[in-house]
């Protein structure tokens, strides 16, 4: 049944008409890289599946306009206009956007928020949302990253290591990963294809770290890129990664993992995926009589007008911050202030990541040596702070990640010269560089949160108010890192070593994550150890929103094994009739 737009209240939302044609097994909400998880298990078990998206469709291959032009094809040689960076001052922050992926990318007036404190939101609102977007670094979290906060007194997983484990494994069978079996119990070995290489100066610090430090191993980046598809891949239609580096625009050939181009189409493979663009979510219905969630309340983004869905189960997977936004917006009599929310803490203890230590360097030698194409990964150093125990002076832990380059052709820019002599000069290789950073846990913090404003976004909502900032231990965990960095930079021959600040805002590392947290205790989270609400079993949220901690590895891989997990249980339950 639809309705004119509903204006946001304090109050329940009348009830609307049943209309028997939208009901379905299960819904999912946000078609990202976790939402696509949802949608791929949940059909597969037989459940007809509804899934939400609040931005445009976006079809692999034929939706990617760009994939394949070259710089001078773009009117502005793939520079954006400085109107546009006027008009867009926090999208614009974002290294994957310019003329070519601008259009996967949500403007800054598209859905207004209030910064209380600073804070970038980038968003992609498509079919794929930021999937296609991704930088697609695959670390699995260690057993360090799920008991140590316990050990440590800022967090307490209800899950371990090893009850991800065999989902870590099923999610990279099918996305297909690449990397080595390195053997270290600070960065768990996975399903792998085969690693790309590092180059001559790479190799050569992985050789010097190995001979000063016990403790700290250079090895090359895990990345979700085909380098060697099996059949599997193959089933998916998805081909060898081309090393083209031009991944953000969506890449023709499927060699890096998205949404668009494996989980939706295998879903929708099954006959049972229902896939519903231009469809805001304005809340969850929960039945006050029945004491569970029965539906969803969406937004039709071109007519405004509103629809309810209906199904068993219902997942949540809109992106950190959309998702406590959905939440804390679904109210009733049942809970008056956000779906689940007996514990007052939705929209609390929101974490990210710290890039904001940098390092970089010269590096001689190696005159002779080069490297080719374009490798989607760089040198990881898994953590070596913080690990067997308390031996720093921050909470928590970092990992970091170095590479080496040459400048090549292109080297003129902003050189002087000019005619034959200067055009043969850029085509040789230039002296070595290297950079080092930072990815760096931050502590959940009951001040850090999000909570919804009585002003309206375009579509009606309530604008979502961020109060998100770092903290002293961040800042000593940074310090700790470039002290750190400049030392291994000068143990592996590197010159003119510089550590720098970047002073970015939270966000920026698009890992936002937490204020729908996983615990044990009702008390002072929101979800059991299947990502279920304590309160509304029938919900689940398995996206960054669900993360107790954030760890110090990459996410995405996470997010993906939580989904596909909570998706078997949820199906297993339903059998067993318990929801």
């Amino acid at each position: 049944m639809e309705t004119p737009l509903l204006t946001n209240e304090k109050q329940p939302v009348p009830a609307l008409n049943l209309n028997t044609t939208n009901h379905y097994d299960a819904i999912v909400i946000g078609s990202g890289i976790s939402g696509g998880w949802a949608a791929k298990e949940l059909c597969e078990k037989g459940l007809k599946t509804l899934v939400l998206e609040r931005g445009r469709d976006v079809q692999h291959v034929t939706d990617y306009p760009t994939a394949t032009l070259n710089p001078w094809d773009f009117p502005h040689r793939n520079r954006m206009p400085a109107e546009f960076d006027e008009q867009n001052p926090i999208a614009t922050k974002c290294y994957a956007l310019d003329e070519a992926t601008q259009h996967f990318f949500v403007k800054d007036a598209d859905q207004p928020y209030i910064q209380e404190k600073p804070f970038d939101w980038i968003r992609g609102y498509q079919v794929g949302g930021k999937s296609l977007l991704w930088a697609r670094q695959t670390q699995r979290w260690s057993r360090y990253e799920f008991e140590n906060p316990t050990r440590d007194g800022y967090g307490d997983w209800p899950i371990r290591y090893e009850d991800l484990a065999p989902w870590y494994s099923h999610v990279e069978k099918f996305v297909g990963i690449s990397g080595n079996r390195d053997g270290l119990d600070t960065l768990p070995d996975g399903e792998f294809l085969k690693p790309w290489e590092m180059n001559c100066v790479e190799k050569h610090m992985q050789r010097e770290l190995q001979k000063h430090y016990k403790d700290r191993y250079a090895i090359i980046g895990r990345c979700a890129h085909l380098t060697a598809p099996k059949p599997i891949h193959l089933a998916q239609g998805r081909a060898q990664c081309q090393a083209r580096h031009l991944c953000y625009r969506g890449c023709p050939y499927g060699g890096y993992f998205s949404s668009n181009s494996s989980t939706l189409p295998w879903a929708a493979k099954t006959r049972n995926l229902t896939l519903r663009p231009f469809s805001v979510v304005h809340s969850i219905i929960y039945d006050d009589a029945k004491g569970k969630a029965t539906g969803v309340r969406v937004i039709d983004a071109n007519t405004k007008v509103v629809t309810e869905y209906f199904a068993r189960v219902i997942f949540v997977n809109a992106a950190c911050l959309n998702t406590n936004l959905i939440l804390l917006n679904s109210i009733s009599r049942r809970f008056p202030n956000g779906l689940g929310n007996d514990s007052g803490v939705l929209g609390q203890y929101i974490g990210f990541h710290n890039y904001r230590g940098n390092a970089v360097a010269d590096f001689e030698g190696y005159p002779d040596g080069y490297f080719y194409g374009r490798r989607p990964t760089s040198v990881f150093m898994p953590n070596f702070r913080n690990v067997h125990k308390q031996d720093a002076d921050f909470t928590g832990s970092y990992m970091s990640y170095y590479g080496a380059s040459r400048a090549g052709w292109g080297q003129g820019y902003g050189k002087e010269g000019f005619g034959a002599d200067f055009k043969e000069s850029i085509t040789k290789p230039g002296s070595w560089s290297v950079f080092m950073g930072m990815q760096g846990e931050t502590i959940p913090k009951k001040t850090n949160h999000v909570r919804l404003s009585k002003e309206l976004d375009p579509f009606g909502l309530p604008q979502l108010i961020t109060s998100i900032d770092y903290d002293d231990n961040d800042i000593r965990q940074m310090k700790d890192f470039m002290t750190q960095a400049a030392e291994m930079l000068d143990k592996t021959g590197c010159k003119n070593i510089r550590t720098y600040d970047d002073h970015r805002n939270p966000g920026l590392d698009i890992h936002e994550m937490g204020g729908v947290r996983m615990g044990r205790d009702p008390k002072t989270s929101l979800l059991n150890r299947w990502n279920q609400f304590h309160t509304a079993p029938n919900v689940f949220v398995t996206d960054g929103a669900s993360m107790a901690t954030m760890g110090n590895q990459n996410p995405s891989i996470t997010f993906m094994a939580l989904a596909a997990r909570a998706a078997n249980y949820a199906v297993a339950e339903m059998k067993r009739k318990n929801l």
